[in-house]
């Protein structure tokens, strides 16, 4: 749907954006993750045609948003950071007002008001003056209005930005709802945000692409290592040589409290069964397991860590428990 090549920005000496390469499938909704300052808004604003590159080529539905600008903007749906709404108009005026300003056909007009208003769930207050909305209904107002034109791709720039906690669930869901007929394209900051709502997460950082992948394909891939948390009764030698044995376990540690021991294990194999592997290896020896807890680095120690290669230094990574009893 969409292809990003060699995507560069350059304002005078800074680079804002550099060498951006990726793809976006149909279907999906992707999040660009990165702090603030890290080139979202830019890579956005140059998607939806707001923005020349000094570099590079972006097709959308294989229409070249440079040279065929039009074809390419009617394709795509855009929410910015700020939501371009006028306070003095209706939300359904304003609706009206920006569907006529895309080029929709009169026979078409209502149907397309009525499908944006009942999906973004604006029925209620669309006939309020956007003033007197709240900062919620604000923005789903300028959702509705991204959607008006039939467009495959919604983008949206920062769109829990300022939303109070119900509001931001509400807004996520919406979200996830619009993925289901649409590609989505949704930048953040929020970590939280972008495991919650996206399919696929690409992270920016300085203006440079660092990774993509699910969360899951990020936190396995970069994890490097995992470790493990054992309790078990009855003294360590047994229990530290049976771990030891298990293919893919790099170091063992025990520490005996009682008629208890305590062992840390660091395996170098992240695949999700290591941790039937070593219940398995202590129950052929007769050994009781307590507790098994699995810490692996979590999608904020991926990004820190590719943030701090991408700078030439190394980032300290924590772990996230994921444990469970046995």
């Amino acid at each position: 749907m969409i292809e990003v090549k060699h995507l560069t920005k350059r304002y005078g000496a800074r680079t804002a954006v550099e060498d951006l390469n990726f793809t976006v499938d149909s279907g999906a909704v992707y999040g660009f993750l990165g702090p603030n300052g890290a080139g979202k808004s830019t890579t956005m604003n140059i998607l939806t045609g707001c923005l020349a590159a000094s570099e590079g080529q972006v097709t959308i539905d294989g229409y070249d948003i440079f040279e065929q600008p039009v074809q390419a903007k009617r394709r795509v749906g855009y929410l910015p950071e700020q939501p371009p709404l006028y306070m003095g108009m209706t939300a359904r005026e304003y609706l009206t007002f920006v569907a006529r300003a895309k080029g929709v056909k009169t026979a078409d007009l209502e149907r397309q008001l009525d499908e944006a208003i009942t999906v973004t769930g604006i029925a209620d207050v669309a006939d309020r003056l956007i003033r007197n909305l709240s900062k919620g209904y604000r923005q789903r107002v300028g959702i509705a209005q991204a959607l008006l034109g039939d467009p495959a791709v919604i983008i949206l720039d920062e769109p829990t930005v300022g939303l109070d906690p119900l509001q931001i669930v509400e807004i996520r869901e919406l979200i996830r709802s619009l993925g289901k007929d649409h590609t989505v394209i949704l930048s953040s900051h929020i970590l939280s945000e972008v495991q919650t709502v996206c399919d696929r997460i690409l992270m920016i950082h300085q203006g440079r692409l660092v990774a993509s992948g699910t969360a899951r394909e990020l936190e396995e891939r970069f994890a490097g290592k995992v470790t493990y948390r054992l309790t078990v009764k009855g003294g360590s030698l047994d229990a530290r040589e049976a771990l030891e044995a298990v293919s893919g376990v790099t170091e063992v540690s025990a520490q005996v409290t009682g008629d208890r021991t305590e062992l840390v294990v660091t395996a170098s194999d992240t695949s999700p069964d290591m941790d039937e592997r070593l219940s398995f290896a202590l129950s052929d020896r007769r050994i009781p397991v307590l507790r098994l807890e699995r810490e692996q680095a979590s999608l904020e120690d991926v990004f820190l860590a590719l943030a701090g290669e991408s700078e030439g230094e190394s980032a300290p990574q924590k772990n996230r428990k994921g444990g469970k009893a046995v």
